[in-house]
């Protein structure tokens, strides 16, 4: 028994390997983790670097600041502003944030996180000092002098300090974005990671399915002469694309099979039963996804010869039935009623 299938066309050679392996999921994730370690410990040096250079800044402005605190007209900053003691009872309704060098250095030696984070914050409050003093004060008090005089300096000496500032704050927003980036990418190749274990995990688990599946095709009853000339039409009623996958599954069991030209032509009776169950189900899966469509003229013609017949066979029975009635109608005419 032989059918003719035409053919787009046929790649004939399959490969049952998955598209990874373990050895090289394994590679994989050592690359991975070499990677991961390696962004981490550059991240480690660069934090290490930029907090030593800050730490650096901060000492050239601790020094800044013990020059002014050792100014002869320091000492009304030194300590916190005795508002009770000095009578200032509406002092807290004009000064929204008090500060002095005494709270500066408290914090600048905090230990639990709570000190300084750069530069810029520490100047900011040891401005605050002065502008403080300026504004409670009239211009004609000593004090707003003082404050006046002492944030002159300290702008003098603020101005040489800044452009090391400037230049280690475009060095940590460079270095920030770079981080970004180096984020991002590890995110992506992450993600890309995650992909390529699904799939390989994907692979294994189709390959082991189709060898479960082959196991239970072994052990199938044979099949029919019948349901081989079924199978053999149904795969004719299959796209060309679903026709080629049902060439390749009888290549897989067929070393010898080629389909060369536009039509092969494949031996029902000389495949395998594995090879016809495996194509007993594909033909049946693609047949019940393909779209309903109407019956080709071949069908058509067969099932109206089929409606043909039948209409015969009951237009003669219908004849068979009225013939019986006229008869036993006759007979009863026929007989005399008794006297």
């Amino acid at each position: 028994m032989k059918f003719v299938w035409k053919l787009m066309s046929l790649n004939t050679k399959q490969s049952n390997t998955p598209r990874g392996n373990s050895i090289g999921k394994e590679k994989d994730r050592e690359k991975s983790l070499v990677n991961f370690k390696k962004r981490q410990q550059d991240v480690a040096n660069r934090e290490a670097a930029a907090a030593k250079r800050m730490q650096d800044l901060m000492r050239q402005l601790g020094t800044i600041i013990r020059q002014i605190t050792q100014h002869k007209w320091a000492g009304p900053f030194m300590q916190p502003v005795d508002v009770e003691g000095l009578g200032l009872h509406d002092y807290y309704k004009v000064i929204e944030k008090p500060m002095d060098f005494s709270t500066i250095k408290s914090k600048m030696e905090a230990k639990d996180g709570t000190g300084y984070k750069n530069v810029r914050e520490l100047s900011a409050d040891v401005r605050l000092i002065f502008k403080n003093a300026i504004k409670y004060n009239e211009e004609r008090d000593d004090v707003h002098v003082m404050a006046l005089t002492l944030l002159d300096k300290f702008e003098t000496k603020w101005l040489q300090l800044l452009p090391k500032v400037d230049e280690e704050e475009k060095r940590l927003k460079d270095e920030e974005a770079d981080m970004q980036l180096d984020i991002q990418l590890a995110q992506e190749a992450a993600h890309a990671k995650m992909a390529r274990d699904l799939s390989f995990e994907l692979d294994e688990f189709d390959m082991h399915l189709e060898e479960l599946r082959d196991t239970v095709l072994q052990k199938c009853r044979k099949m029919s002469t019948e349901e081989k000339k079924r199978l053999g039409t149904a795969i004719a009623r299959l796209s060309p694309e679903d026709i080629n996958k049902a060439l390749e599954i009888v290549a897989q069991n067929d070393p010898n099979f080629q389909a060369i030209g536009e039509t092969v032509e494949v031996d029902i009776n000389a495949q395998s039963e594995l090879t016809l169950w495996r194509l007993k189900l594909f033909v049946k899966d693609r047949l019940q996804t393909q779209p309903k469509s109407s019956p080709s003229t071949g069908v058509k013609n067969e099932i109206k010869n089929e409606n043909n017949q039948n209409n015969n066979n009951n237009n003669k029975r219908k004849r068979e039935i009225c013939c019986a009635l006229a008869r036993s109608s006759s007979q009863k005419r026929s007989k005399k009623p008794p006297n």
